[in-house]
This record gives C-alpha cells, sequence and structure tokens, in this order.
C-alpha cells in the first residue's frame, strides 16, 4: 500500500490515511483479509507520530473497512458493504454537495456533470478490472 501526504493541504493526516485507504479498498488494490502495514513500520515510512497512525486505523475500524485483531494486526473486512446504506449515504453527503456547489460556480450543466460522473465510475472500474487480473 502506498500512502502519499500532503503537509500543506490542510486536510489532517490521519484522515488523508483514512481516505487513501477507503479509496485503495474501492479500487480493489486492497482485497479482503489482506493486511496493512503495522502502526510502526507506517509511522515510519510517512515519517508521523505512531500515534497519528493508530487513530487513521481507529477511524477506519469504526467505519467498518477494517478490523483490528490483537496481536496479529489490521485487516481489510471480508465482507461486500462494511456500513449501512444510511450511514454510507451519510459519509457521501458533504463531499457530494461540495461538488454540486462547485459545478455550479463553474456553471457546468447538470447533463455535464452526470456524464463526468459517469466516465469516472467507468474509470474506476475498469481500474478495478485490471487490478484483479492475474
Amino acid at each position: 500500500m502506498r500512502v502519499q501526504l500532503n503537509f500543506k493541504s490542510g486536510v489532517p493526516v490521519y484522515l488523508q490515511i483514512v481516505e487513501q485507504v477507503k479509496a485503495a479498498v474501492a479500487a480493489g488494490s486492497l482485497r479482503p483479509d489482506e493486511a496493512l502495514p503495522s502502526v510502526r513500520v507506517l509511522a515510519e515510512e510517512l515519517r508521523v507520530n505512531r500515534n497519528t497512525v493508530a487513530r487513521a486505523y481507529g477511524e477506519l475500524a469504526v467505519q467498518g473497512v477494517v478490523s483490528n485483531e490483537a496481536g496479529r494486526g489490521c485487516f481489510i473486512r471480508d465482507h461486500g458493504q462494511p456500513l449501512r446504506k444510511d450511514a454510507r449515504r451519510a459519509m457521501l453527503t458533504q463531499p457530494v454537495d461540495a461538488l454540486l456547489v462547485q459545478a455550479h460556480h463553474l456553471r457546468i450543466p447538470p447533463d455535464e456533470l452526470l456524464a463526468l460522473i459517469q466516465e469516472r465510475l467507468r474509470l474506476l472500474e475498469q481500474q478495478k478490472e485490471k487490478d484483479t487480473e492475474p
């Protein structure tokens, strides 16, 4: 797993880790039952405090993306959708609203915005297929 941090983005480091792990799971590059690097290893690799990585892993566990197994480590959960439908929708509300506001300010018509979203979904599916090929 490769995590790239932007210390100037204003987004807390632990949230950057959370979002990148979730994106890797969604893209299929992290698979069910796959172990994440240990807190110590990832903290050293990213040159951040161990508590930062531990907080990210804790948040991923709360969101149902990973399971923490005492003495073994942190693993990607093995079921299709880790969160209930209403929880998943709630997590997407803010980014979708921000996208709509941005599209409005850029004067992108709704049909063009939907076409862009469909294009990005197709690219994500293609990437998932590529990642699952032997």
